[in-house]
């Protein structure tokens, strides 16, 4: 982040192989920041009966984010869009970006029917039922 600068002036420079990796990506991709959005981050929580996702959303609508099912695929969605105004803003920095995020996560062991969803204060909680494991039922055969 910061780098100290010795008395007098003087830069001492060290090599830092993190950041030459660093450097190397930025190169290679471009400004990583500003290209790419990260995917939001998720909490996935064992229940016992159910497990329990958290998903951060922060500064969406409810109306921008979908919840799509295919496939034993659960895939959530949000996209952001650009603020159309008449005036240029005249930024001095921008940090905020636009465009869309998405997550995709194996539901092959839930009960997609009985999926809840709920949106608040910026955090997207999805409870998903277990499927209930049936276990064939045993039968003795007799011999003609």
């Amino acid at each position: 982040m910061f780098e100290l600068i010795p008395f007098g002036g003087r830069r001492v420079s060290v090599y830092d192989p993190f950041r030459a990796f660093d450097e190397m990506e930025r190169n290679f991709f471009g400004n990583t920041q500003s290209n790419v959005l990260s995917a939001f981050r998720t909490d996935v929580i064992d229940t016992g009966d159910a497990y329990k996702l958290d998903a951060e959303l922060p500064g969406f609508n409810k109306d921008d984010i979908k919840i799509d099912v295919e496939n034993d695929v659960l895939t959530i969605s949000a996209e952001r869009k650009l603020e159309n105004n008449d005036e240029k803003p005249n930024f001095v920095k921008r940090e905020r970006f636009y465009g869309s995020y998405s997550r995709s996560f194996d539901v092959s062991g839930i009960e997609v029917d009985g999926i809840q969803a709920a949106y608040t204060d910026g955090v997207l909680t999805l409870t998903m039922p277990k499927k209930v494991e049936t276990v064939p039922a045993s039968r003795r055969l007799e011999i003609k």
